[in-house]
């Protein structure tokens, strides 16, 4: 077969495999810690370059994970949560885990242990699929919910993440959903040329959380160096099909990653951490803080699903 699914154990991880055998793109996913995309390895001239940046160990993801969150699944709220409270039908909810700024921060799942619920590959595609039963585990979200997510490697380089949500509470529960990837390219970021097709942003306030107002911003409209600049900023994109809503380059090896996705997830987070050797590029349905704002909010009704689709597709530019 031209598409293969296998298991692999690699520095005490336990991890799924899909491979294309025609152009020898990998990628591997991490259940037992929120389903987490683990690596994205394509040939850069004759090499595998894994364009993920990710944890070298168990005992790395243990001291790490919940602070930088790499390549977390963002549920059932993203980014920060003011204080971590909300209020649903005049009862205020709060979240008891905090991050260092005192908000919740990136959800509840991260740490999760999804289970593998289906595999499948054939001459056109290798998937998995992999599950969590949310089951009113925290104080401060006392809802059942099922959380399922599949991965897809396509031809020519193509990694399709479908996130399924369904509410299996008797009440309609507030939802946001989203990733946390870190892409990595080669060398700094500084160097790297990055475009998202929208020129409106956010407003945050100064503790991250948007004041309501969006605001005109074409820094990367076009293509442009990202430079120095330290970026923690959340764009309204409006996808369309089969156009990128964003485009990550690096001018010194031509590698690329391409960012499609629809109208589910219109909000786009980006983060330069201080090692400026990779950047997060957040696909999320709402914006931060959305339980309180309202910007993207999904109350999905009993026994009702949505779904969350983004597609990455890397590669090497062919320069003229």
């Amino acid at each position: 077969m031209s598409f293969t699914v296998s298991r692999i154990t690699q520095n005490g991880f336990s991890l799924v495999r899909l491979q294309d055998n025609a152009t020898n793109t990998i990628i591997t996913i991490l259940p037992e810690y929120g389903a987490l995309l683990h690596s994205f390895e394509i040939l850069v001239e004759g090499e595998h370059l894994n364009i993920i940046d990710n944890y070298s160990s168990r005992e790395n993801i243990e001291k790490e994970l919940g602070v930088s969150f790499k390549s977390s699944k963002l549920s059932p709220f993203v980014c920060r949560l003011r204080d971590g409270k909300y209020n649903i039908e005049e009862e205020e909810f709060e979240i008891p885990n905090k991050f260092t700024d005192g908000n919740a921060i990136h959800g509840l799942l991260y740490k999760r242990p999804f289970k593998i619920v289906d595999e499948f590959a054939d001459d056109h595609l290798a998937a998995v699929a992999v599950r969590y039963h949310f089951k009113r585990e925290d104080p401060g979200y006392p809802f059942d919910y099922v959380c399922e997510v599949r991965y897809t490697l396509l031809p020519t380089n193509i990694l399709q993440v479908e996130t399924t949500i369904l509410n299996l509470d008797m009440e309609p529960i507030p939802l946001a959903d989203g990733w946390h990837p870190y892409f990595k390219l080669g060398g700094q970021i500084d160097d790297y040329e990055f475009q998202v097709s929208t020129d409106t942003m956010v407003e945050f306030d100064d503790r991250l959380l948007p004041t309501g107002k969006l605001i005109q911003d074409q820094s990367f409209s076009d293509p442009a160096r990202i430079g120095s600049q330290h970026l923690d900023n959340c764009f309204v994109v409006q996808p369309v099909e089969q156009r990128p809503c964003a485009v990550l380059y690096n001018p010194g090896n031509s590698v690329y990653v391409s960012i499609f996705t629809n109208n589910r997830y219109p909000y786009l987070q980006l983060y330069t951490p201080p090692h400026r050797k990779s950047i997060a590029i957040e696909n999320l349905s709402g914006a931060p803080d959305c339980f309180n704002n309202g910007m993207g909010l999904v109350m999905l009704a009993p026994s009702r699903s949505q779904t969350f689709t983004v597609w990455y597709q890397a590669g090497v530019a062919e320069n003229d």
